[in-house]
């Protein structure tokens, strides 16, 4: 029975059991695809990574696992893995090249102890279809009278589509009741990672970010989607940097740094070690 590594920690917050939890899984290079979805599964967590070799250009390949399957790439699990490799490597300081599917990506972090900063620029800026406030807004409760009438709901992606939902009272988060089935049609229908609930003052940001099954529920850090609003605060506003906080009304508050550097957006954090053990498991 092989034994890999493992490494459980908390993204977003230097405290351990806030923030956003990532799992990652080491050596993983011989493990099967139907195993490692199966061990997400077995996690329940919102991802679930595993580090095999690089095929080519990078430090380090990165496979990111939800309980529904496979995605290209994500925010939170970035950076977490890109500690837990610093830690496994004995670094206290890198800049890592993670091969995904999505693309090359550099990570840049310092490591002291069980707590890290970690930052990341992601894949340049796309900027996908407008959507119906009013029908967008009706999938978590709420109105088109909710709605920013300076932002429009939009699938941005920096990596991996997300569905972006302006709302232009931060009261209004807290009244969010999300329909899964909704929420899952419309980011099936876009291939997009989460709905990503959101009050913009300024630089400072509140979110609310909803995934699409009730199984899965709410993320209470989405590294993936602080990118893509950056860029579109940026292209909608002219403000090119933000502090967003997350996961306040799950009790796992999160703070995630995003700013725009040329055609990417640059997403950052701390992160806290939580658990070092082995995983057993028969492939």
């Amino acid at each position: 029975m092989p034994e890999l590594p493992y490494t459980l920690l908390d993204v977003f917050t230097a405290r351990p059991l806030e923030g956003n939890q990532l799992a990652v899984v080491h050596d993983a290079g011989d493990v099967p695809d139907e195993v490692m979805h199966a061990f997400a599964r077995e996690t329940r967590l919102s991802e679930t990574s595993f580090v095999q070799p690089a095929t080519g250009g990078a430090d380090y390949r990165h496979r990111i696992w939800m309980m529904s399957g496979e995605i290209p790439f994500a925010g939170h699990p970035s950076l977490g893995t890109a500690v837990a490799v610093a830690r496994a490597r004995g670094l206290d300081a890198a800049s890592f090249t993670q091969q995904t599917h999505a693309g090359l990506q550099r990570i840049d972090l310092e490591v002291s102890g069980r707590t890290a900063r970690a930052s990341m620029l992601q894949e340049p800026p796309s900027f996908g279809p407008e959507l119906n406030s009013g029908e967008t807004l009706a999938m978590t409760g709420l109105t088109a009278a909710d709605a920013d009438p300076r932002l429009p709901v939009q699938v941005v992606s920096t990596g991996a589509p997300q569905v972006l939902v302006p709302v232009a009272d931060a009261a209004a988060l807290a009244r969010a009741r999300p329909d899964y089935d909704a929420i899952g049609a419309l980011l099936a229908a876009h291939d997009a990672i989460v709905y990503y609930l959101v009050n913009v003052d300024t630089g400072k940001v509140r979110a609310r970010s909803f995934l699409r099954t009730a199984e899965m529920g709410e993320d209470p850090a989405t590294g993936a989607a602080a990118g893509p609003l950056c860029a579109y605060v940026a292209a909608r506003l002219g403000v090119t940097a933000v502090e967003i906080d997350q996961g306040v009304e799950m009790g796992r508050p999160s703070r995630l740094r995003a700013s725009v550097e040329d055609d990417r957006v640059r997403v950052g954090g701390d992160v806290v070690v939580v658990v070092d053990g082995t995983v057993h498991v028969d492939f």
